[in-house]
């Protein structure tokens, strides 16, 4: 199970190619919540979105003989992006599968990176991964239920109980959960004291359903979001940490989550994914809750083609 000491451990190796992301405030959204939030815009990270942190970390692991024989992974973008990154960072191959219902943005900044694409049917991502992989002898970088990559996304949290030391609250959106996942590790050693949320759209509510019943419940099939980046189910280790960190999740609708968006866009001028925007449309679901806390967000990406905006 991932540790401190393993973010620890990850902060320093992937420090030269990675950005220490700003954290930027609201007087608006205080006073609409009647509390302090402090966002994290990983927004502004390498590739526009924390995944950076944990592709970085595995390509950057890998002895020089596994290295040699390039990465692989599925992604719907981001952690494709990441490592495709990360890959030409250590100057290695990088193949990734992509389900056709990608947003064009997040293709072409995979494309962009040098990565090899294939794509498949959304429910097909793994079956097609595992056959590619077995073609090209290629080490697998699953995007969450991988340790290194769980470690490498905690360093977010890392840096922002760093820059903001004294929070009650750290919410973050989940999907696979190695954000949420990293993020428990750091915040229950280094502030007990605070809370952990997961921000989760209504439609795929696997990880709300799997932390109310104790036991990993399947991905929601066929649903539809425009928070794509958190279509995936949750990952097994991933729920281990969660249940054994004591995260809560909170669920919220696509009005909520664009809103949300919006707001970011309007008022603070940032560009902010609908996947990242629903920590402020859970936090807005649960306002009466958080009067006068001190609450930390991580914006978890900006790679977006506007489609909510419409």
């Amino acid at each position: 199970m991932t540790t401190l000491a393993d973010v620890r451990a990850a902060a320093a190796r992937i420090r030269d190619h990675v950005h220490r992301t700003p954290v930027l405030t609201s007087s608006t959204l205080d006073g609409e919540l009647g509390a302090q939030v402090f966002a994290k815009c990983e927004n502004l990270q390498k590739v526009g979105a924390f995944k950076a942190r944990g592709a970085c970390n595995a390509v950057f692991s890998l002895d020089d003989a596994m290295a040699a024989r390039g990465v692989i992974t599925h992604s719907s973008g981001n952690h494709a992006a990441a490592l495709a990154y990360a890959a030409r960072a250590r100057g290695i191959a990088c193949a990734v599968v992509m389900p056709e219902t990608a947003p064009a943005v997040k293709v072409a900044a995979v494309r962009g990176y040098g990565a090899e694409i294939r794509f498949c049917k959304p429910a097909e991502r793994e079956a097609t991964c595992t056959a590619w992989q077995r073609e090209r002898g290629a080490r697998l970088v699953h995007p969450f239920e991988d340790s290194d990559v769980i470690a490498g996304q905690g360093t977010a949290a890392l840096e922002l109980l760093e820059q903001v030391p004294d929070l009650d609250l750290v919410v973050v959106p989940v999907g696979g959960g190695g954000l949420c996942a990293g993020t428990a590790v750091v915040v229950s050693s280094l502030r007990p004291q605070a809370r952990v949320i997961a921000a989760e759209p209504l439609a795929v509510d696997d990880a709300a359903r799997s932390l109310a019943t104790g036991r990993r419940q399947p991905r929601v099939e066929g649903a539809t979001t425009w928070a794509d980046g958190l279509l995936t189910g949750l990952g097994e280790p991933n729920f281990r940490l969660l249940i054994d960190h004591g995260v809560r999740v909170v669920t919220v609708d696509e009005p909520a989550i664009v809103a949300a968006a919006t707001f970011f866009l309007q008022r603070m001028k940032l560009v902010v994914e609908p996947s990242a925007a629903t920590v402020l449309a859970a936090l807005r679901g649960i306002a009466p809750e958080l009067r006068g806390a001190r609450i930390g967000i991580v914006l978890s990406g900006g790679n977006t083609d506007f489609g909510w905006l419409r």
